[in-house]
């Protein structure tokens, strides 16, 4: 945020908090809101599809619709075009919304083909009760905590490619064995291999016999000291060691931060505790293939479509909007057994084309039929699992784990009250 961004939004919203999260066409429906109260008039924006996704919903939507805002009508996400040159992608809503009571039919339009008649418009664009899903450090439901992989702030130092590597053991064979696999969101994905130089755990008088090594640290140093962070200057007192450090100790799963929205399913996996993850993996160090199966189903990413931020287009998967909030299932042990089963298959099945990146398995025009089937069955039993019907479109199971999210964070609201009176 620019200085001048922090004083316009000070401006319309006030001591309101979080405010420094929302983007700039946000103070525009607060303003109109403003004007709006005690009055018929109704207005209409087109704006950023991000203020109806991920943290921004919640902090824009919420005082809005307390002080008696309604959404009329609206226009899912399509994508801008003009005719500018080397124009950017924008994806963009349109929002029709007043204060006053409307008694004209709610109308959500898809495309100029696609339009259905709503009982409410939720802040999410959805025909579902409105619910505003807020940041939350702690799952909702009883499953394990998430995280986020290592951030070295290291300016690429510690971070080698394949020809890097080799190039730096020419040099300094002895290093070797602190080299460790390196994997973020795009290598995860497109099966590429990175490395990382961990020398956390190097003694020091090792690490004074690798020369090249020192000349890495101290680069380091260097390169947090000048930074403007106070953290970051904090650290360059060990440079050695990672701003966040997440190396679980045994097989864990992980999920990309961004996804490309082409694919149906967000790819995810399991890892090795010898690989090392960046902050642009999620990591779960204590899931099983339960969570696994209704992480990768369709139910979840049904939820994450509604819910996830975006970078453009494609998923931005988040800890305290996605993974905390999603309302999980009861299932008793029979079941969860049997939902592992069917995560097996889905697993086997990519086995069989070792080959192949994720990149590959998950795109929806080279996807094998073996892969698809198997999802496909752990689909159907992840429903069945939440009781809904197979026929109910993406939406329908979108709107009813809404409803379980109320529920459940109604319940989770009481149990903190009890705990902190």
């Amino acid at each position: 945020m620019t200085a001048r961004h922090k004083e316009d939004m000070h401006l319309v919203f006030g001591s309101q908090k979080n405010t420094g999260n929302l983007d700039y066409v946000a103070a525009w429906y607060k303003k109109a809101a403003d004007m709006m109260i005690d009055t018929t008039i109704q207005t209409a924006f087109v704006s950023t599809n991000s203020i109806t996704q991920g943290e921004q919903v919640a902090i824009l939507w919420k005082p809005l619709m307390e002080r008696g805002v309604s959404i009329d009508f609206c226009w899912r996400t399509f994508k801008w075009t003009n005719e500018a040159k080397g124009k950017a992608a924008v994806h963009c809503v349109i929002i029709g919304f007043s204060v006053a009571l409307n008694k004209q039919p709610k109308m959500i339009f898809e495309n100029e083909d696609t339009k259905a008649v709503a009982q409410t418009i939720n802040p999410y664009l959805i025909d579902a009760p409105n619910v505003f899903i807020e940041s939350r450090n702690k799952p909702l439901c009883n499953v394990p905590e998430i995280g986020i992989g290592n951030k070295p702030i290291d300016d690429g130092n510690y971070l080698f490619t394949e020809e890097e590597r080799k190039a730096f053991l020419r040099r300094e064979p002895q290093a070797k064995k602190w080299f460790r696999p390196w994997v973020g969101s795009d290598e995860l994905i497109n099966g590429y291999r990175r490395y990382c130089l961990w020398l956390g755990d190097c003694q020091p008088s090792e690490l004074r016999q690798i020369p090249e090594a020192m000349k890495r640290i101290e680069a380091v140093r260097k390169f947090r000291q000048a930074s403007k962070s106070e953290g970051t200057r904090k650290i360059a007192k060990t440079p050695t060691r990672f701003h966040v450090e997440n190396m679980p100790k045994r097989k864990y799963l992980v999920i990309p931060e961004t996804s490309s929205e082409r694919r149906e399913y967000i790819p995810i996996g399991f890892m090795e505790p010898r690989v090392l993850c960046s902050n642009a993996i999620r990591i779960l160090p204590n899931a099983s293939l339960y969570h696994f199966g209704i992480l990768t189903s369709s139910t979840h990413m049904a939820w994450t479509r509604a819910v996830c931020g975006r970078l453009e287009i494609d998923y931005r998967y988040s800890n305290n909007i996605v993974y905390n909030n999603f309302p999980w299932p009861e299932a008793t042990d029979a079941q969860k057994a049997a939902i592992e089963t069917l995560t097996q298959a889905i697993l086997d099945a990519r086995a069989k084309f070792p080959d192949n990146s994720l990149a590959d398995l998950y795109d929806p025009l080279t996807m094998p039929p073996e892969l698809l089937k198997a999802h496909q069955t752990l689909d159907r039993a992840v429903m069945k699992l939440y009781g809904f019907k197979n026929d109910l479109t993406e939406t329908q199971i979108v709107a009813k784990l809404m409803m379980r999210y109320q529920v459940l964070a109604a319940k989770a609201g009481v149990q903190d009250a009890r705990l902190n009176s």
